[in-house]
């Protein structure tokens, strides 16, 4: 049996950053932009504020960038303050590096598994997509999705009964696909 699990978030990640007024390292992207025009150049920054005493920081999307080579639909989705926009900059790696972050998507994804006529099944083949780049234990994904203990899915991939072409331990954040016999 074929089966296509999607692991979807939920709401933005956490971005991890240290404050400058309180020494707290979490942010919550408030999914505003700046934008600021110098004559031909635009700075752009996505807004985040500390968890802890609310504390604005500027992370940066553009800098000193000439507005001519800005797509047109680009700079409208920063005047809107374009949700999507913010989840699609915060995992640019790019972005992550020029800001010194990293994103923390504890709470902020589910396993949507469609239904559950597959617990019964001697053999299931299942291919996990993600909607987004969230980085998740495979063996986390797989305890879930099938209602079983990580202890038990180790069992599993140590006995050969669950199989993949891809690794199964450490994160991943693209897609994969695995077998599970029973």
């Amino acid at each position: 049996m074929l089966k296509i699990w999607v692991v979807v978030p939920t709401c933005l990640p956490i971005v991890l950053r240290r404050c400058r007024s309180c020494a707290s390292e979490r942010f919550r992207a408030s999914g505003k932009f700046r934008v600021n025009a110098h004559h031909k150049l635009i700075d752009a920054w996505l807004l985040a504020l500390c968890t802890s005493c609310g504390e604005t920081t500027k992370l940066t999307v553009l800098e000193r960038v000439n507005v001519r080579s800005i797509r047109p639909e680009l700079l409208d989705r920063l005047h809107d303050n374009d949700l999507v926009l913010t989840t699609e900059l915060l995992q640019e790696p790019v972005v992550q590096r020029r800001n010194r972050i990293a994103l923390d998507w504890d709470n902020a994804w589910r396993l949507d598994v469609g239904e559950s006529d597959h617990l019964d099944c001697e053999l299931v083949d299942v291919t996990v997509r993600f909607l987004a780049r969230i980085p998740v234990r495979p063996v986390r994904l797989i305890a879930e999705g099938f209602g079983l203990s990580r202890a038990e899915v180790d069992r599993l991939l140590t006995e050969g009964n669950l199989v993949s072409a891809v690794r199964l331990s450490g994160k991943r954040s693209g897609d994969f696909t695995f077998t599970l016999k029973r």
